[in-house]
């Protein structure tokens, strides 16, 4: 299967220069000159990633994640001269996988498109492992997330903090190293990020919310009950 990805950008020769690589490279591709046409654009195709400016008239990068992400928790990568630290700050509060500024490298923006793509659809195959904590269901296989029967829509961020927390159920993780391991090392951002990812996580827990905790001054903790009755 083709991995068709969404290329959404004012600049015609922008989005003709980016089409052409991912072409060669093996992948079908869209183009959109605003963020309005994205939308659309996407309800009526299967797409599996959206490469997105930000700096666009009629509906600029940042509205556009953000409607993205009312229904869909599709890969986002923001390619945009906005370089600020805020700015990259607002990226990915809103949803986005990454954040690359122009100038860029051609080839780590194909690096990034692969490594995201593989690691969302193409995870190497392994025995179904789902967690069950006090009505919380997570399946790693299909990535779903359910309380009490009830499915969650999270984020990729936020589905990856969550089971990050689950695999180091009852250990105090300090923002730095949940900032390094769902961000990477070479992330600029600070530790605000984490804080705004956890707070929309815990919204969308609703009374499970407490599961996470916050350890004052240090970072956060995952705490919760096994339901014995859902353990083989």
């Amino acid at each position: 299967m083709k991995e068709k990805i969404l290329v959404v950008d004012d600049e015609e020769r922008m989005r003709k220069l980016i089409c052409a690589y991912l072409i060669k490279e093996g992948y079908e591709t869209l183009e959109a000159e605003n963020g309005a046409q994205a939308i659309n654009m996407f309800k009526s195709q299967s797409i599996q990633l959206v490469i997105l400016d930000v700096m666009m008239p009629v509906m600029d990068g940042f509205t556009t994640c953000r409607e993205l992400r009312r229904f869909s928790n599709v890969p986002i990568i923001f390619l945009t001269a906005k370089a600020e630290d805020e700015d990259k700050i607002i990226g990915f509060e809103l949803g986005t996988d990454h954040y690359i500024t122009k100038p860029f490298n051609m080839k780590l923006l194909l690096v990034k498109v692969k490594s995201i793509l593989n690691r969302v659809y193409y995870s190497e195959a392994q025995p179904k492992k789902e967690h069950f904590y006090d009505g919380l269901a997570i399946d790693e296989l299909s990535h779903k997330v359910t309380i009490d029967g009830t499915a969650l829509n999270l984020s990729p961020k936020e589905y990856d903090l969550l089971l990050y927390f689950v695999n180091n159920k009852s250990i105090v993780l300090t923002r730095e190293k949940i900032l390094d391991y769902i961000w990477g090392v070479d992330f600029y951002g600070d530790f605000r990020t984490v804080d705004s990812h956890i707070k929309r996580l815990r919204e969308k827990l609703g009374e499970k919310a407490s599961l996470i905790s916050t350890v004052r001054g240090t970072g956060y903790m995952f705490e919760g009950k096994h339901d014995e009755k859902n353990i083989d």
